[in-house]
Formats: C-alpha cells, sequence, structure tokens
C-alpha cells in the first residue's frame, strides 16, 4: 500500500513538471513570436517613406476654381503657395499624393468660378519670373524651356463614353503695358501660342497660325490676326501612365516633345511673327469641360523651366 502511494505521488509531479514545462516553453514561444512581429511593424515603419514631388514652386502661381469676393478665381502667388499643403482654400485643387507616388496633384472640376476670356475651370499653375509679377515674361528670342513628368490620375467620361480632355501645359502670350496702349487693348492678354492636351489617353498639340501671312507691324498684337492651326497628335498613347514632356522655344522655332521619341517641330512665318509678344508658361490642369459630375485629377511628379 505504501509503494502504491509513492508511485501515485511520483506519477503527479511528473504530469505537473511537464505541464509546466510545456506552459513555459508556450509563453516562450509566444513571447519570441510577439517580438518578431513587433520588430517587422517597425521596420515597416521604417520603410515607409512619405514622397514629395520635385517641383519648386518659388517662380509659379496658381489659379483654382474657387471664388473669391470679386467673383474671380483664386490666386495664390509666391510665397503663399509654398503652403499650399495646409491652405484649406487650396487643399481640394492641389494636394501632395505623399503616400503612394509623391505626386503633385491638380483637381479640376466644372464651377462658376473662370478667368477672363473662358467658360472652363482651371487649377493651372503660371509662370512668374519676378515671383508675385505678372509683368516680367521673356519672348522668343531670349528663349525658354519647360520639361515635366505627369501623368493622368483620373478623368470622367461624357455621354458617348469618352473620356474629356484637359490642357496639361501651355505658352500664353502676353501684350506689354506699351503694346496694350498702343493698340487700345482692354488689358494685357494675348493669346495662347501653344496649348497641349491630354485627349482620349494621348497627346495633342495646337499653336496658332496667322489668318493671313502678310500682317505686319501693330496689327500682329490683335488676337483677331491669329487663328487654330489644325493640330497634332503624338503616335504613343500614354493613357494614365507616367510620361516625359518638353517645351522648347528659340528665335522663330517651337519644338514639343514626348517621352524624349517623338518630336513636334514648329519653324516657319508664324513663329518668326510670333516674335512680337511676350510669354510665359502655365501647368496644370485646365479642365475642357462643363459637363455636370465631370472632372479631372492630373499629376505632376517634375517641373522645371528655365531661360
Amino acid at each position: 500500500m505504501k509503494n502504491f502511494r509513492i508511485e501515485i505521488l511520483v506519477f503527479m509531479l511528473t504530469i505537473f513538471l511537464t505541464v509546466n514545462a510545456t506552459s513555459q516553453n508556450t509563453k516562450s514561444s509566444v513571447t519570441e513570436s510577439g517580438m518578431k512581429i513587433e520588430k517587422k511593424l517597425k521596420k515597416k515603419d521604417k520603410k515607409k517613406k512619405y514622397k514629395l514631388p520635385n517641383i519648386d514652386l518659388s517662380h509659379w502661381k496658381v489659379t483654382v476654381p474657387v471664388n473669391k469676393d470679386n467673383g474671380k478665381p483664386l490666386e495664390v502667388s509666391p510665397p503663399e503657395i509654398l503652403n499650399y499643403a495646409t491652405n484649406e482654400s487650396l487643399k481640394p485643387y492641389m494636394y501632395n499624393d505623399s503616400t503612394r507616388s509623391g505626386g503633385l496633384v491638380f483637381y479640376a472640376n466644372p464651377t462658376s468660378s473662370t478667368t477672363t476670356n473662358t467658360k472652363y475651370s482651371r487649377s493651372e499653375l503660371r509662370e512668374q519670373i519676378e515671383p508675385g509679377k505678372n509683368n516680367i515674361n521673356w519672348t522668343f528670342e531670349q528663349g525658354g524651356v519647360m520639361k515635366g513628368k505627369l501623368a493622368m490620375e483620373a478623368v470622367s467620361k461624357d455621354q458617348n463614353g469618352k473620356y474629356h480632355k484637359t490642357i496639361i501645359m501651355q505658352i500664353h502670350g502676353r501684350l506689354s503695358n506699351k503694346q496694350r496702349d498702343l493698340i487700345g487693348a482692354k488689358d494685357n492678354n494675348a493669346p495662347p501660342v501653344l496649348k497641349i492636351y491630354w485627349q482620349n489617353g494621348k497627346i495633342r498639340v495646337k499653336t496658332k497660325v496667322l489668318k493671313f501671312a502678310g500682317i505686319s507691324g501693330s496689327a500682329l498684337l490683335h488676337e483677331e490676326a491669329w487663328g487654330d492651326d489644325k493640330g497634332h497628335t503624338f503616335k504613343e498613347e500614354v493613357g494614365f501612365n507616367k510620361f516625359s514632356l518638353e517645351v522648347k522655344v528659340s528665335k522663330g522655332k517651337m519644338v514639343v516633345g514626348l517621352n524624349n521619341s517623338e518630336f513636334k517641330v514648329y519653324k516657319n512665318i508664324h513663329m518668326d511673327k510670333w516674335g512680337v509678344f511676350e510669354n510665359y508658361f502655365k501647368a496644370g490642369n485646365y479642365f475642357q469641360s462643363r459637363d455636370e459630375g465631370s472632372f479631372a485629377k492630373v499629376k505632376f511628379y517634375e517641373l522645371t523651366v528655365s531661360h
């Protein structure tokens, strides 16, 4: 009987020690597993880097479709534009996609806020050679280069199932004060000599031509002297992929390049005579629709200008 009790005690002690050891191993395993998960999360946090667009905004003014008190769209110039990420009025129309691709997004949709001589809305940058001022610009003889890397992020379709189009880059003409007064114009506005569209997944370029090649002198300054050319569509389909554009201007010549593989060269009497105007670059999203519910989001990754 005594031996039987001893055997029972030994058996129970063995079970207790086995269970305790298993428990300790389980706790150790859970602890190690938890530490591994925590380390993985920390590594993921370290890997998750915020990307920002490679764009210096210190020489750009932005126009967005927000009504000011006078009914005109909101314009923000340097240095205020540098704080666009915290500007509550700009944030819906100009913002960073910092957690995905690092692009600067320009959003536009039809609103009642439009600029002079147009029915369309825009979220668009305007070059300012001297920050905060519009009256210092450049001529074709002085030349200029604008380069951009961008993509169409999203755009609505019309009732026929075609994507709405938008203007993503421009060269806009401008009358000097002297020219404005000479022809009795109400402002300094002159036509855009270049419009670059994103249209149905392709890049389309339009420029200005003289209605009569013999026009000269002050007659060149009148908007009525100029008409639109037939336009040129690049062969490559960019769709919603990232692509690059380069616009290079010199005396009597303008070259537009897509992805450094296709080029459209303008070197003719129209470019020669356009030399009478001042100019400035524009880039962003000048949306070409008034359809209800329509919109476009254009994303810029890089944008540079040189003269």
